[in-house]
């Protein structure tokens, strides 16, 4: 009981309470807000890096993934390789199998692009190991990036969406990209040259980013790994890419795998000094130590309209223990873009706006 000399309490005071409530509530909505570029229109977000792959399509795909668009569900497994326990400890690249569920795609936006005119394939993987650590993948047929920043990522894009009125990039666009960014010039060299393999099975796939691997001794060194086809290669004649069916790849591909599983060999190469981790548009020298470190193989494919890949997110920066990020930007600009492929066409589907198919890589 209060002492009678003592005065009566002060009512509580919200005000002080509130304002440290509002500062904080505040504080967290300006992070928002310069995430998302409203403080700062210019800054290159995922939004906008995102929205200008979205534009690369003449229409909308609404449930279909923003790039690549076009793909197949392959599942099988790793089999990691007694080799590789000396580079990373990694559950997954201990001798013994991991379960494996992948997609194989086309470059484009588009889910009904035809395959024999794509000129980008890529392998996506999730390996799950006994441990119940994941490692995802997203891998390409080309051997290095176009460039060397995400602003000149960003910046190609927007030189190659199409133009309505022809349906393809304005070659205006495209010279002054290529004069402003001469870097570039490798890439359309490797584009306009490299053979076609004839099968999604022997195509090379390649990580293009470095990623560190630490072995149980506290070791680490950075590598960069390449899906490398034990399938003969044979080449694609122009010819045949004009005469293919729209769905030959993937057809193609169920056809092999009538005859048993496919393999590739996991190929990783170890930076030597000098090799740059930042930048993935810069192929390392081609007297790198290589190891295999272990083999992907897939047994059955199945439509990705049904299949276990449809809804999956193969962020290349899920990665277990024993494999680390690297500092290349592009790498974690692929994450960001990656999320916000997945936001979009999810909540497209759940608004039921995407058509019965499902959506894609």
């Amino acid at each position: 009981m209060p002492d009678a000399e003592s005065p009566p309490p002060s009512p509580r005071r919200p005000s002080a309470q509130f304002a440290a409530i509002f500062a904080v509530v505040g504080t967290l909505a300006l992070a928002f807000a310069w995430a998302a570029g409203w403080l700062s229109p210019q800054r290159l977000t995922p939004a906008r890096l995102t929205d200008a792959i979205e534009a690369t399509s003449l229409q909308p795909h609404p449930g279909f993934r923003r790039a690549h668009a076009k793909g197949i569900c392959v599942t099988g497994y790793f089999e990691g390789s007694a080799e590789a326990a000396a580079l990373s400890k990694a559950r997954v690249l201990a001798p013994g199998r991991s379960q494996l569920l992948g997609r194989m795609s086309i470059g484009g936006g588009s889910p009904y692009g035809l395959d024999a005119q794509a000129r980008v394939r890529s392998m996506a993987l999730l390996l799950r190991g006994d441990d119940g650590q994941e490692w995802r993948m997203a891998m390409n047929s080309f051997p290095f990036f176009g460039v060397g920043s995400v602003e000149a990522f960003h910046a190609q894009t927007l030189a190659g969406a199409p133009d309505p009125a022809t349906g393809k990039p304005d070659p205006a666009r495209l010279a002054a990209f290529a004069k402003a960014h001469p870097e570039s010039a490798k890439f359309a060299e490797w584009a306009r040259s490299a053979p076609w393999p004839d099968s999604y099975a022997n195509t090379q796939y390649n990580g293009i980013h470095a990623f560190g691997f630490e072995d149980s001794r506290g070791g680490s060194r950075m590598v960069r790994w390449s899906m490398r086809p034990q399938a003969p290669f044979v080449a694609l004649t122009p010819a045949q890419r004009e005469a293919a069916d729209p769905d030959y790849l993937g057809t193609e591909l169920q056809a092999r795998l009538g005859d048993g599983p496919l393999r590739w060999d996991m190929v990783v190469t170890i930076a030597g000094p000098g090799d740059d981790s930042r930048d993935p548009s810069t192929p390392w020298p081609d007297d790198r130590d290589q190891v295999v470190v272990g083999t992907v193989v897939i047994e059955r494919a199945q439509p990705q309209a049904t299949g276990a890949c449809r809804d999956l997110n193969f962020d290349p920066t899920v990665v277990p223990p024993g494999v680390t990020l690297s500092d290349d930007p592009i790498l974690a600009a692929r994450a960001a873009v990656y999320a916000q492929s997945f936001d979009r066409r999810q909540r497209e589907r759940a608004r039921g706006l995407a058509p019965g198919q499902g959506v894609a890589r």
